[in-house]
């Protein structure tokens, strides 16, 4: 069983920047793709950013390009969304996730989530 925890959301200003870390269980961290995912009051939850088992190739959704960096630490089994720029669209709670390694369109484990708000 894999667990995720999730830490670093708070309050910020807008321009503001926060770090959050996602912590993770077991021996095959390294083997997997992991994503950053939010979900706003009222809107569909949507995949921030996602990096590779490697850390060689990440993605971005749009709406946070330039703007959010996704990066991990194998020997951590750790997982960071540095966020700079903040904006009050950004306010959301944000989850992170294991990508399945059978079914790659499919997140199988997911954290509890954390609040980001920004405030204008």
């Amino acid at each position: 069983q894999v667990q995720l925890l999730e830490s670093g959301g708070g309050l910020v200003q807008v321009g503001g920047s926060l770090r959050l870390s996602c912590a993770a269980s077991g021996r095959t961290f390294s083997s997997h793709t992991m994503g950053w995912f939010r979900q706003a009051p009222g809107k569909e939850r949507e995949l921030v950013a996602a990096i590779s088992g490697s850390g060689g190739s990440v993605n971005y959704a749009d709406s946070v390009k330039g703007r959010f960096t996704i990066s991990r630490d194998n020997a951590k089994n750790t997982v960071y969304l540095q966020m700079n720029s903040l904006k009050p669209e950004d306010t959301a709670v944000y989850y992170c996730a294991r990508r399945s390694p059978v079914i790659t369109t499919r997140y199988d484990y997911w954290g509890q989530g954390t609040q980001v708000t920004v405030s204008s």
